[in-house]
C-alpha cells in the first residue's frame, strides 16, 4: 500500500501514478488558489446546498467593459470572499483591458487579484482571462 499524502484533488482531474489516481495538491496555498478560483468562475446558483455561492466571472461575456461593470464585479469578489474565504486578505483587483495591455483583444479582461494569507506570509496573484461583448 503506497503512502499518499496530499490535502485535495488538483482541478481538473488528471491521471497521475505518483499520488494514486489523480494528482494532489499537496500544500495550502495551491489548495486556496484552487478553492479561490472556483469561487470566482462558479455561476450563483450553481452549487448544491449554497444557492448564493459564486461570483460568476463569465457572466462578464455580455456586459460592456466600463467601469460600471468593474465597479460591481469588484464589489461582487470582496463580498463573496467575505463570506466563503474570510481568511483570504484581497491585496488588490485590476481589470487589465486593451487600452492598458495593447497585446489584448478588443472584447477581452483579465482580471488580476493579489491576495496573501495573513498569518502564513503566503501571497500570490490569481489572473482570470474572460472575453466580453
Amino acid at each position: 500500500m503506497r503512502d499518499i499524502q496530499g490535502i485535495s484533488v488538483m482541478l481538473p482531474l488528471l491521471y497521475g501514478a505518483q499520488d494514486g489516481p489523480y494528482i494532489l495538491n499537496k500544500d495550502i496555498g495551491s489548495v486556496v488558489k484552487q478553492n479561490f478560483k472556483n469561487l470566482l468562475l462558479t455561476n450563483p446558483g450553481e452549487r448544491v446546498m449554497l444557492p448564493k455561492f459564486g461570483v460568476g466571472l463569465h457572466g462578464l461575456l455580455f456586459e460592456p467593459i466600463s467601469s460600471i461593470t468593474f465597479n460591481a464585479v469588484n464589489a461582487r469578489i470582496k463580498e463573496q470572499v467575505q463570506k466563503y474565504l474570510s481568511f483570504i486578505n484581497l491585496e488588490s483587483i485590476e481589470f487589465i483591458t486593451s487600452e492598458s495591455d495593447p497585446t489584448l483583444p478588443l472584447n477581452q479582461v483579465q482580471v488580476v487579484i493579489s491576495y496573501n494569507l495573513g498569518d502564513m506570509s503566503t501571497s500570490d496573484k490569481l489572473q482570470i482571462t474572460s472575453l466580453t461583448s
